[in-house]
């Protein structure tokens, strides 16, 4: 194992060993244990109690932060030509079609998100191979497929993200950077737990939401009460 890092001690000495902090105590203390020299990102981790291998237990959605991520999202819309200046007006990086569709067969997946209208679907639906991995591939259930293209590229450049329960029944997401405000990361966490909940399959018996985790890039995790995502 390597040696920690003078700061990474300091770090581990602000961190009561086994306690578990309210969101609200947890959201300052995620900043003073960051010790990256670069803005880390703020991470939360819930483990839901699913089964996502049964697809009436599957939890997949949007959220629209209220402080966005803090990340300079890039946004590739596949549009005919009569999209393409909504799109470039609401804050499109690359806007076009065929020739985008050419440079991702060529490998080219240098976005964030890929926007675009269901009409066009055709045509992507052989990029699978290169998207899908990545996940680029646009979906109707994460507002990426629409024929209101121009919306949908605002609200992802304002914070808006999706997110899917993964194999072990955690959804793990970004809600934030470190330079943020307390409040600000308190608030993100918020809406994306209060969206879970809103998602919860009916299906899905017992405890739903087991374990929340804040962390920010490198540092150790915080344990967060369930229940303090509730008070004000």
């Amino acid at each position: 194992m390597s040696k920690l890092t003078k700061n990474q001690k300091l770090a581990l000495s602000k961190i009561e060993a086994g306690k578990t902090y309210t969101l609200k105590e947890a959201s300052a203390l995620v900043k003073d244990i960051s010790t990256t020299k670069f803005d880390s990102s703020v991470d939360i981790d819930v483990r839901l109690g699913v089964d996502p291998r049964k697809a009436n237990q599957m939890v997949r959605g949007v959220v629209s932060l209220p402080h966005g991520t803090g990340k300079q999202i890039k946004v590739l819309a596949l549009v005919n030509p009569d999209q393409e200046a909504a799109a470039k007006e609401a804050g499109a990086d690359y806007v076009g079609l065929d020739e985008y569709i050419d440079k991702i067969k060529g490998g080219w997946t240098d976005v964030d998100v890929i926007i675009t209208q269901p009409a066009i679907m055709g045509k992507i639906g052989a990029l699978g191979r290169v998207l899908g991995p990545r996940g680029l591939m646009p979906n109707p259930k994460s507002g990426t497929v629409t024929n209101d293209v121009a919306t949908a590229v605002k609200e992802v450049k304002q914070g808006k993200i999706d997110f899917k329960v993964d194999k072990a029944g955690i959804v793990h997401t970004s809600i934030g950077k470190v330079s943020f405000a307390p409040e600000q990361i308190r608030d993100n966490a918020k809406e994306f737990v209060n969206t879970l909940m809103k998602l919860k399959p009916t299906a899905a018996k017992g405890t739903y939401i087991k374990s929340v985790y804040l962390s920010s890039t490198m540092s150790p995790g915080l344990k967060i009460d369930p229940k303090s995502v509730e008070e004000n």
